[in-house]
């Protein structure tokens, strides 16, 4: 995720990044411009000025304000799971600093507290790579037997909660944790199954395949035929009208598209990496 500051815009007018959309969209538009022109010359040189284009224009006008419609439920709809999800990640760290908080409240072994450290570090490690391409135990702090055990899993971040129940399991046997401190341990473990069950849900969930290609066909179709609603009023600088739209729309597209993701490593995406950093040494203080 970019970082920067947003009182200072100006400087971010005249920069370009890897998000920027125009990098990815620089053939489309060339090509796109190209096109209209052709349009523009042959309506220009060989159909002349038709009556019928005129009112074309005020058709089209009514079609965009339909398209800016459709792109303001995308863009909302894309912004809701990538909000939904940060709001996800900043349960984990809050719950993530209480389950260690308790911990350290209600034991004084050593031995037991950097277990817990350890392994709610592993959690929201193994949650993160989990949410993207798979989890890489060479990240992971565990031991050798913990490896071979752990790579049996397919859910990984499920064998890193299952270890935490036995390791409460094991407290309260030996006398350690009562009945109460258990459930109030439990709350903070269960959360972690919630969090990361709506992150997947997100994930696993796209938009619906039918929408997104109605809007990409719709969009094009719009924005091809301009030019011959625009040529009588602007003529061979409809081609201008026809790219600016065009990178417009699809930008916004493009934008919705790379947020509703928002756990990988787009630019826009969410800093699911420094989160974890964060809750690493936020719980190895605590449980110091």
């Amino acid at each position: 995720m970019i970082k920067y500051n947003p009182k200072i815009w100006f400087k971010h007018l005249i920069a370009f990044n890897h998000s920027d959309t125009i990098s990815k969209l620089w053939k489309e538009l060339i090509a796109l411009g190209l096109f209209a022109t052709g349009i523009a010359y042959v309506e220009i040189n060989y159909i002349g000025n038709i009556e019928a284009l005129d009112h074309l224009f005020k058709v089209y006008s009514l079609i965009g304000f339909v398209l800016s419609l459709l792109l303001i439920f995308r863009t909302n709809t894309a912004y809701d799971r990538w909000w939904e999800g940060r709001k996800k990640w900043g349960e984990l760290v809050n719950n993530s600093r209480n389950l260690a908080i308790k911990i350290s409240a209600l034991t004084d072994d050593v031995q037991t507290k950097q277990y817990f450290s350890r392994m709610i570090a592993n959690y929201a490690i193994s949650m993160k790579e989990h949410l993207r391409e798979g989890v890489k135990t060479e990240e992971l702090d565990l031991t050798q037997n913990e490896i071979k055990e752990i790579e049996s899993y397919e859910h990984k971040p499920n064998y890193i909660i299952s270890m935490l129940y036995k390791k409460l399991d094991e407290l309260k046997k030996i006398g350690q944790l009562t009945e109460e401190n258990y459930i109030a341990i439990d709350a903070n473990l269960k959360s972690f199954s919630d969090i990361i069950g709506a992150c997947e849900r997100i994930k696993n969930t796209p938009i619906p395949y039918s929408y997104s290609m109605f809007f990409k066909k719709f969009i094009f179709i719009y924005v091809t035929t301009l030019p011959l609603a625009f040529v009588n009023s602007f003529g061979y600088y409809s081609s201008l009208v026809s790219i600016f739209l065009f990178y417009i729309l699809v930008s916004m597209e493009i934008l919705a598209e790379e947020i509703e993701d928002p756990f990988g490593t787009d630019d826009n995406d969410l800093p699911t990496d420094s989160l974890s950093e964060k809750i690493k040494s936020n719980v190895k203080e605590i449980l110091r």
